[in-house]
């Protein structure tokens, strides 16, 4: 009897185990898909909130990727943010060191995401601006070139398998919705915060290139966004810094902006993320940004796109929002929060204040302003998108599965294969390409013991850099030195340029072949002074810009002018004859700009934007390896 006993109890704690809370089991990603079980959970779930955990549910801030002791300062406050403020999830970052990101490790991040998640009383929906990845913030994961070499590679099949391999490794760590991919349409070359982060500046091809990322991540469990409607490639102004504005009339907009959002609201696309920019030609309105715009919301994107998935604002601690509400008065994290939810944003994405954002809300709710049932149709939103993703099943992660889902050899391989079909010889009218590895200009003595004085470097190179503290163009040297030990490789920044001409120009002087690499790309929040006033620019600083010109008239014909990032460089160099662009300052990028130099791999890129005064779109020379 007693043996009987204990059998139906094990049978019962078995039973009981089978039936723990969804919260206590691990994730396991599938296509993103809403069933009805995730229907019924939404609204159940929506009926017992209050109105203050609705509210809750609409705002996101930063959590940043670290290992944190549960009792430290830092855990106790984001732990504590979530639950006083009920808040929906969180954004995943990494702390910055004098502007530059600090990688941190996907275990930390992936710890820190289940703590979180294990003191929600809603399941919380991490999210990322993973653009080119995990890579740039968190070490060991597949890295991608930026989305400009995509258009240069031109194969829709790559940006399906970017899309599926980042879906695979961000879900691994717990975040299940990136805020990708751009559809906008850089057609403005000075435009200081797009350029390489788009396709390219053909509406078609943008929006094809969206629709394949957005069907591989899908496909993978990831949640997309097309991002930045209505479009923030015809600009020139850093949204970050100020107001922005898209010119164009209507005609233009619905032929080169809207496309490519189009293509993305037809491939499924999750949540399209609203810019900070005045669009006169929608909303005449001046004191409406496209966020706080009920007729660029409502109107074009809901009623007119037909667009039924989250609408999400873009960052309100962004200084061209916050500039529009500091001067009116009160609080201007509280008034943008209720302007951008009036408007028709379901997520109020990263408040400067959130209890100002919070409670601003809520009394707008309480006075009527707004109504509960406007909060009740975003939250059901976002419910909805949670379910679809299975939170409503299981929100932790697996620590240790990520070695099987994180940085493989296949997927490295393809990140790697992106970056190499990306690389597009534009211009080679001296004819130096393809470099020799062994060629060092001196030649060699019969006598293996005769001292040879060299008379020549057989390759000088010089890295243009934003800045000598960071890790840009360190691969590109590596991979240079690994081909030429000899070279004389040499980094500048604007810091450095100047003073660093003469010896410079003295060593180009002696060198059989040049390159000069020049890592130049968008950069969100850069501020430059630029005419009295802080701006962002794309442009080399003027430092820089007089030692390449310096070194084309010096050597042009036996220099290449590598563009690993901005590709319209070219337009202010019009001496350069020989110009090889990747389109990215990845480090893939940086290999594949070396592999092309030494003719290592087929170059068969194609520019997917015009480089005024140099080239067309389109344009790119065909060469096979050696």
């Amino acid at each position: 009897m007693h043996k009987r006993l204990v059998a139906v109890g094990l049978v019962l704690v078995l039973c009981l185990c089978g039936v723990a809370p969804a919260r206590d089991k691990y994730q396991r990603p599938r296509r993103v898909n809403l069933d009805r079980e995730g229907e019924k959970w939404a609204e159940k779930t929506l009926s017992r909130l209050s109105l203050e955990e609705k509210i809750g549910q609409m705002l996101m801030v930063w959590a940043r990727a670290e290992f944190l002791n549960l009792r430290s300062p830092e855990y106790q406050r984001l732990r504590d943010l979530s639950r006083k403020y009920h808040l929906g999830g969180f954004g995943l970052t990494v702390w910055t060191q004098s502007g530059l990101p600090v990688k941190s490790e996907p275990y930390e991040a992936a710890a820190l995401i289940n703590e979180l998640q294990r003191h929600s009383e809603v399941p919380l929906i991490f999210a990322a601006d993973f653009e080119q990845g995990l890579f740039l913030r968190l070490a060991g994961t597949t890295g991608f070139p930026q989305a400009m070499a995509f258009g240069a590679a031109g194969e829709p099949q790559y940006a399906e398998d970017f899309g599926r391999i980042t879906a695979r490794e961000a879900r691994a760590i717990g975040v299940e919705w990136n805020w990708f991919p751009l559809a906008d349409v850089n057609s403005n070359p000075a435009n200081p915060v797009i350029n390489t982060r788009a396709f390219g500046s053909n509406p078609q091809q943008v929006g094809e290139l969206a629709a394949a990322y957005i069907r591989g991540a899908r496909a993978g469990g990831l949640l997309t966004t097309a991002k930045h409607f209505p479009g923030h490639g015809n600009t020139g102004t850093d949204s970050h810094l100020g107001v922005a504005r898209v010119e164009g009339d209507r005609k233009r907009l619905q032929t080169v902006e809207l496309p490519p959002f189009q293509a993305a609201i037809a491939a499924g696309v999750d949540a399209v993320l609203v810019a900070h920019v005045t669009v006169p030609a929608l909303d005449p309105d001046p004191n409406h940004v496209a966020t706080t715009s009920p007729v660029i919301i409502e109107d074009l994107l809901r009623r007119q796109l037909r667009f039924a998935g989250l609408v999400v604002s873009d960052a309100l601690d962004m200084n061209g929002m916050m500039r529009l509400y500091e001067a009116a008065g009160g609080n201007p994290s509280a008034r943008a929060a209720i302007d951008v939810v009036k408007a028709g944003n379901d997520v109020v994405l990263l408040p400067a204040d959130l209890d100002a954002a919070y409670n601003g809300l809520l009394q707008a709710v309480r006075s009527g302003e707004i109504s509960e049932s406007r909060i009740d149709a975003s939250v059901r939103r976002i419910l909805r998108a949670k379910a679809s993703v299975g939170l409503h099943r299981a929100r932790l992660v697996d620590l240790q599965a990520l070695p099987e889902f994180i940085g493989s050899p296949e997927s490295l391989a393809s990140g790697q294969r992106v970056a190499d079909a990306a690389v597009t010889l534009v211009r080679d009218e001296g004819g130096i390409l393809p470099l020799n590895a062994d060629a060092d200009g001196t030649a060699r003595p019969a006598n293996p013991y005769t001292r040879v004085v060299k008379t020549r470097t057989p390759l000088a190179v010089v890295v243009f850099t934003d800045d000598l503290r960071n890790d840009a163009g360190r691969v590109f040297e590596r991979q240079l030195r690994a081909r030429v030990p000899e070279a004389t490789i040499v980094f500048v920044d604007s810091n450095t340029a100047a003073f660093s001409a003469e010896p410079v120009l003295a060593t180009v002087s002696l060198a059989n072949k040049v390159v000069a690499a020049v890592f130049s790309g968008p950069v969100s929040g850069k501020k430059v002074l630029a005419g009295g006033e802080l701006q962002n620019k794309i442009a080399l600083e003027e430092s820089q810009a007089a030692l390449l010109r310096a070194i084309l008239e010096r050597a042009a014909d036996r220099t290449v002018v590598v563009a690993l990032g901005n590709p319209y460089l070219a337009s202010s160099f019009p001496a350069v004859q020989t110009y090889l662009c990747t389109f990215s300052n990845a480090p893939v990028s940086e290999i594949g700009a070396v592999k092309a130099l030494f003719g290592e791999i087929d170059i068969k890129g194609r520019s997917p934007v015009e480089i005024p005064g140099f080239a067309l779109r389109g344009a790119g020379l065909q060469r096979p390896a050696r």
